[in-house]
C-alpha cells in the first residue's frame, strides 16, 4: 500500500475515528485503526467492538492495500506534522510496517494484519430516516447529563430514544434518568420512523454523536434494528450496538398535578444557587427552597461549618411551601434551559419538581426532591 494525501485531511478523519479507540485493551489489534485503499480514497476504520467508525477520504493511490496502525500513536505524529504538508503512507514489502514520511520527517511505525480486524457494521435494519443534524443535536444535548454512572442499572446507563403519538402528532423522544433527575426532550418525528423500535443508545455513543453532529453537517440518516444503530455524517459512518435491556416506564414519574407555579429570571437563580451552595455539605449538597407571595429564599445550613442564605424577587402567588434539592442536580438542569426565565411546578415538599423554559417547549426535566 502507498498513498499519499494532504495532512488536514488526515488529521480531521483520524480525530474522528480514532476517539472510539479504548487506551488501554487485552486485545491488540483494537489499539489499532484499519487503512485500505480504494478508488482515489483512504478508508479509516476504527473499532472497540461496541462502536464502529469508518470514513473515507481522497487520496492519491500509487499502490492499493489495506493495513492496521497504532491508533494514538499516528494521531499524535500527523497532528504534529505542519500545516498545508503532504503526507505518504507506504507499508513495507513484508507488510509488518509503515513508513509515514512528511517534508524531511520519517516514521516507522509497526502494525499488524488486516485480516484480524474486527466488523460490527454487519446486519440487517428495520427502520431508516434523515434527521436534521440540529434536532439530533437537541435530542442529545439536553438529555444526556442525567444518564446514569450506576453500572448495576446498566439500562440506565444510556439516552432512550422511541417515538409516540401526542395530540394527533409524531413525536420523537429521548429521555435520560439516573432516578434522582430526569431530562425529556421532544421533536417533530422524520419521515419514516414511526413504528420505530425504542433503542438505549449508550453513553459514549452518544457522547461520539454529539462531537460527530458538531463537526458540522445537515443532516444525518439513521438507520436502526433491535439490535444496532447506524448514523451516516457525509463520509463518516457510525455504528453502535445498542443496550439491551428494557427501559423503566418514566412516564410514571412526570407529575401531572403540580399546581404551584414559580417564574424566576434563570441567571438570576442560577448565580444564586451557586453561592449559596458554597457551604453545602460535600456529600449532600443540599439546599433549601423556600417560597412564598413573591418571594424565594435559598439557604443552606451545614453543622460543620456554617450557614447560607439569599432572597430572590420572583414571580409565585401560591400557597407558601418549603423543598430541598441537591444543588448540583439544580443546576446542572438549569444549565440546560435556554430562556430567560425558567418555569418550576411544585405540588408539595415531597414531590418531584417539574422544571421547563416554558408551558409546552420541546425539554422538560423532572427533579426528585430531598430532606433538609
Amino acid at each position: 500500500m502507498k498513498v499519499t494525501l494532504e495532512r488536514a485531511t488526515l488529521l480531521r478523519s483520524l480525530g474522528h475515528v480514532h476517539r472510539i479507540v479504548e487506551r488501554r485493551t487485552t486485545i491488540p489489534i483494537l489499539s489499532n485503526i484499519l487503512l485500505r485503499t480504494g478508488e482515489n480514497a483512504l478508508h479509516l476504520k476504527a473499532t472497540d467492538l461496541d462502536i464502529e467508525v469508518t470514513e473515507a477520504i481522497a487520496a492519491e493511490v500509487v499502490q492499493g492495500g489495506a493495513t492496521t496502525v497504532p491508533a494514538y500513536v499516528i494521531h499524535d505524529i500527523v497532528r504534529k506534522l505542519p500545516e498545508g504538508a503532504q503526507v505518504s503512507l507506504e507499508t513495507s514489502d513484508e507488510g509488518n510496517q509503515i513508513v509515514i514520511r512528511s517534508g524531511r520527517s520519517r516514521f516507522v511505525l509497526q502494525t499488524l494484519p488486516e485480516t484480524d480486524f474486527p466488523n460490527i457494521a454487519e446486519g440487517d435494519f428495520s427502520h431508516e430516516f434523515t434527521i436534521p443534524a440540529a434536532n439530533l443535536k437537541l435530542l442529545i444535548d439536553k438529555t444526556q447529563f442525567a444518564i446514569s454512572t450506576e453500572e448495576t442499572r446498566y439500562y440506565l446507563n444510556g439516552i432512550f430514544f422511541h417515538v409516540l403519538e401526542n395530540n394527533g402528532e409524531t413525536w420523537l423522544r429521548s429521555v435520560a434518568t439516573d432516578g434522582h433527575r430526569l431530562a425529556r426532550v421532544d421533536v417533530a418525528a422524520p419521515e419514516g420512523a414511526a413504528g420505530m423500535p425504542g433503542v438505549i443508545v449508550s453513553r459514549k455513543a452518544v457522547s461520539e454523536i454529539l462531537k460527530l453532529v458538531e463537526d458540522g453537517t445537515e443532516s444525518i440518516r439513521v438507520e436502526l434494528s433491535t439490535a444496532k444503530i447506524r448514523l451516516t455524517f457525509g463520509t463518516v459512518v457510525f455504528t453502535s450496538k445498542l443496550i439491551d435491556g428494557t427501559y423503566p416506564d418514566y412516564q410514571r414519574v412526570i407529575p401531572a398535578g403540580n399546581d404551584r407555579t414559580l417564574f424566576v429570571e434563570r441567571d438570576v437563580f442560577t448565580r444564586a444557587v451557586d453561592r449559596v451552595a458554597t457551604m453545602a455539605q460535600e456529600k449532600s449538597r443540599a439546599i433549601k427552597l423556600a417560597l412564598s407571595d413573591g418571594k424565594l429564599t435559598l439557604s443552606v445550613n451545614n453543622p460543620d461549618s456554617g450557614s447560607a442564605s439569599e432572597d430572590l424577587e420572583v414571580d409565585y402567588d401560591s400557597p407558601a411551601m418549603e423543598i430541598g434539592f441537591n444543588a448540583k442536580y439544580l443546576l446542572d438542569i438549569a444549565g440546560q434551559l435556554d430562556a430567560d426565565t425558567a418555569v418550576f411546578k411544585f405540588l408539595d415538599s415531597n414531590a418531584p419538581a417539574l422544571i421547563q423554559n416554558r408551558e409546552g417547549s420541546a425539554a422538560l426535566y423532572i427533579l426528585m426532591p430531598m430532606r433538609v
